[in-house]
């Protein structure tokens, strides 16, 4: 990578943040250790520091002893940072406090082509066949790849595989090909699978602001949303041919009747070809057959977690459930056909599990579900829990509780006072 990426300005910025607070708690700790070495006594209680630590394993909902439907597993940020690249010491000239604070440095110090590139403002998420893990990340205009095993991360950079304008949505196809989406550029990219070389662009006479893409493998269309002309645009996901539109154009996101759309964000497909779009503006999801044709919707602006305060991301699990994501209320919901809510999680927060302006979802074939979120600039990565292993986990607690319950029941009949008397009784006539 090299630094024409956008996001050299912001990695700069905070890097000079975060030398700035380490000089800062360096300072504070020196002088604390000196004060400390001059005012020798017994330790008060008060001024006694621990560390607080906790298994990631248990963030899951919903609370035990209820069965889990969804577990916290991984986060990722970028590029794993070395520590070494901060303390290494060298020869400085003095400088001002303010050039420090600026990220003014001498060329002796850490360059910005050395520093680990980290997510800043991610978009879409897709995973391909074999895991990988993909985040459009609008500010450092690259697509991230993490390996989820290894941690090791790759990137499509812009000036390099391609020229990026503001990429967007993801997805990828039964042969690992990338679509991604430039809402500047007004288009699609297409990269080959494992180079990740561009062999098509398209979509630039049709599309405006295009954000979610989706594909249908079985009947081969692409679906790709227009956020400025309220549509989805559907196109032949092989020759790349506009095929037809979903919704009503040029009215301004101003269309509220059921099949049109107000700022539309997210799509995504169920096994039979339907299609599922987060209507932004009017807070809700629309559903829509493989030919366009309008089925149902569900959803209202509201507070509650059944209510949507911006709906974007979407995704279809292999139960046939909906999970949306609200940016807003920074919940991650989850749905069954008829819109009636089945469970959610997250709030507002940087903690696991909580999200700071979550945006996109996509669930894979191992039911992992991956979120991006803008704020903190990072992926979360969650275990969904099917049907099928939640009734496995329900059937063997109840074969447990009746196994145990036959203990107790065997148990309790054989030290039973009517049960000793009577084989007492027994004894006596003998």
């Amino acid at each position: 990578m090299n630094a024409d990426y956008t996001s050299a300005h912001a990695v700069r910025m905070r890097l000079a943040l975060l030398l700035t607070l380490t000089f800062a708690l360096a300072g504070s700790a020196s002088a604390g250790q000196k004060k400390a070495a001059a005012t020798s006594g017994p330790t008060k209680l008060g001024d006694q520091r621990t560390k607080a630590y906790f298994d990631l394993s248990k963030i899951v909902w919903p609370n035990p002893p209820a069965i889990t439907r969804i577990r916290f597993l991984d986060l990722f940020t970028g590029q794993k940072v070395d520590p070494d690249l901060f303390s290494k010491k060298k020869e400085k000239t003095k400088q001002r406090w303010m050039d420090r604070l600026a990220g003014d440095r001498q060329t002796t110090d850490i360059k910005i082509k050395e520093l680990p590139y980290q997510l800043i403002r991610p978009y879409g998420v897709a995973v391909d066949s074999k895991g990988l893990i993909y985040a459009a990340d609008q500010a450092v205009s690259a697509v991230f790849i993490f390996n989820p095993e290894t941690k090791d991360v790759q990137f499509i950079a812009n000036g390099h595989e391609v020229n990026f304008g503001a990429i967007s949505g993801l997805a990828l196809d039964d042969n690992d090909r990338l679509f991604v989406t430039d809402v500047k550029l007004h288009r699609v990219d297409v990269f080959a699978p494992g180079t990740h070389k561009v062999e098509a662009v398209f979509g630039g006479d049709i599309l405006s602001r295009p954000a979610s893409v989706a594909i249908d493998t079985e009947n081969r269309f692409l679906y790709v949303v227009d956020t400025q002309n309220d549509v989805v645009d559907v196109f032949d996901a092989d020759s790349f041919k506009f095929l037809r539109k979903i919704g009503t154009p040029g009215k301004k996101h101003t269309l509220t009747a059921p099949g049109t759309f107000s700022l539309p964000t997210g799509v995504a497909l169920d096994h039979n070809g339907n299609v599922y779009v987060t209507d932004t503006f009017n807070d809700r999801v629309e559903i829509f057959d493989p030919d366009g044709g309008f089925i149902s919707t569900f959803g209202k602006n509201g507070d509650g977690p059944a209510d949507f305060e911006r709906p974007k991301g979407i995704a279809i699990d292999g139960d046939g459930h909906i999970w949306v994501a609200d940016s807003a209320q920074d919940r991650v919901k989850v749905f069954n056909r008829e819109g009636r809510l089945l469970i959610y999680f997250g709030e507002h927060g940087e903690y696991p599990g909580r999200f700071m302006c979550v945006y996109d979802i996509a669930i894979d074939k191992n039911n992992r579900v991956v979120t991006t979120e803008m704020f903190p600039g990072r992926v979360q990565m969650f275990r969904y829990v099917s049907d099928a292993e939640a009734g496995a986990e329900k059937q063997r607690r109840e074969n447990e509780a009746e196994t145990t319950a036959a203990a107790v029941r065997a148990e309790k009949k054989a030290g039973s006072p009517t049960a000793n008397a009577t084989g007492q009784n027994s004894a006596v006539k003998q």
